[in-house]
């Protein structure tokens, strides 16, 4: 039966292994287990429910493998003798001297990288240097240099400040041990807006840890902040109040304290329950109120009828060819609903009406004259000429109502003017 452990190696380290057996090793025993193309030695981190609890949550657990439930794939060999442990002690001195020999290369080469930290395989197969940079480097070159002057296989990994410093470990200001380094099992990202939602300094140098960064501790209660605010009204929130309009100064969120500040720039503390108890009074007074004008108008809106039903009874009335008259009753129509009419012109509309007037006249003089042109015509056919022989008659002319009058008006020959023609 197979028992996942979790094994913790130099700087905080740590990897999940399967262990082949019965019982599973005590914690902080030392184990070997299988390493990069050898062996690597180890000390028990967790065992059994408590592995597999940190297996799903942590970072270099089933996170690594993309999210997978499945185990890990390296094993954990056996349990470590008393040589291979005096053997392993001896690693701390010779990690420090590979260290120091890799600064002098690094800085023959010219690079801009900081060496870190530097991390032999239990079974020297294999040479790890941890370092930081703020660009990337091209560490080819310096890795054939190492390669040959170590005599083993080298490896370079470029690390954060925060990672260094859960590497190297150290005391906090507050006087413990780094939690990155100490039991946080994930560095998640810190940014400035958790130290804005606490209202905390924005001084760097006061919420920074050693590393640099923004302290890991500002996430340990920005969630009950981000919840307790959510009962408060925003701060700068212009309110409603028994005394006026109410801007938020600020919130106390630990004693349920708001602070006002007036129009008149007079600031006073409202408990939270006060304050609500306010403004329901005040939300429950504005529809009573609302509702009053609305009363006075009803009685005159159920007299009057709507817009669309006097269309409606229009068209009726006018199908049935009745009379429109009852139509004529005063109809009150609300302010919104009364339609504005269109300002015209008042010299268009006299000019109009003139001269509608002026060509009813026209017509009627028209006919008349006519007339009076067709008597005198029949008049001059049948008397006759002063010889012998009869004068010929005169061609009718033919005569609209709108042809003689542009005939006359354009200088022809007039009812007046008929017999002296016909006479000669």
């Amino acid at each position: 039966m197979s028992h996942l452990i979790e094994v913790a190696f130099k700087g905080n380290r740590k990897e999940f292994f399967l262990w082949d057996g019965d019982d599973p090793p005590r914690l902080k025993a030392p184990v070997i287990v299988e390493g990069d193309r050898g062996e690597d030695l180890g000390h028990v981190h967790a065992v059994e429910e408590a592995a597999s609890h940190r297996f799903a949550g942590v970072a270099h657990g089933a996170a690594l493998l993309g999210g997978s439930t499945e185990q890990p794939a390296k094993r954990a060999l056996r349990v470590a003798t008393v040589d291979e442990v005096k053997r392993g002690a001896d690693l701390p001195e010779q990690n420090e001297s590979a260290r120091r020999k890799a600064i002098e290369r690094v800085k023959a080469h010219g690079l801009v990288m900081k060496v870190s930290d530097a991390e032999w395989q239990w079974d020297r197969r294999k040479l790890t240097l941890y370092f930081t940079a703020e660009k990337r480097v091209d560490f080819r070159g310096l890795v054939r240099d190492l390669a040959a002057l170590f005599r083993t296989r080298i490896e370079l990994k470029q690390i954060g400040v925060r990672d260094e410093a859960k590497r190297l470990s150290g005391v906090g200001r507050c006087g413990r041990e780094y939690c990155s380094a100490a039991w946080l099992p994930e560095l998640r990202p810190v940014n400035l807006s958790v130290a804005k939602d606490q209202h905390l300094s924005l001084n760097p140098t006061q919420i920074s840890g050693a590393c640099g960064r923004l302290m890991c501790s500002l996430r340990y209660e920005h969630e009950f902040y981000v919840q307790a605010r959510k009962r408060f009204p925003k701060e700068g929130k212009v309110l409603a109040t028994a005394r006026g309009e109410e801007r938020v100064v600020a919130n106390d969120i630990f004693r349920d304290r708001v602070t006002l500040r007036g129009l008149d720039g007079e600031t006073r503390l409202v408990a939270l329950a006060d304050l609500r108890q306010e403004l329901a009074s005040l939300s429950e007074r504005e529809p009573a109120a609302a509702a009053e004008p609305d009363a006075e108008r009803a009685p005159l809106a159920a007299a009057s009828p709507s817009a669309p039903d006097r269309r409606r009874g229009e068209r009726r009335r006018g199908a049935e060819g009745g009379p429109l008259s009852d139509l004529a009753a005063p109809i009150v129509l609300p302010i919104e609903a009364a339609p504005v009419a269109e300002v015209t012109d008042v010299t268009e509309v006299t000019e109009a009406t003139e001269a509608a007037e002026a060509a009813e006249v026209t017509d009627v003089e028209l006919d008349i004259e006519e007339d009076a042109d067709e008597a005198t015509d029949a008049a001059e056919s049948e008397q006759p000429a002063d010889g012998d022989a009869a004068a010929p008659p005169r061609p009718r002319r033919r005569r609209g109502r709108r042809g003689g009058r542009r005939g006359r008006g354009g200088g022809g020959a007039s009812g007046d003017g008929a017999a002296p023609d016909a006479s000669a």
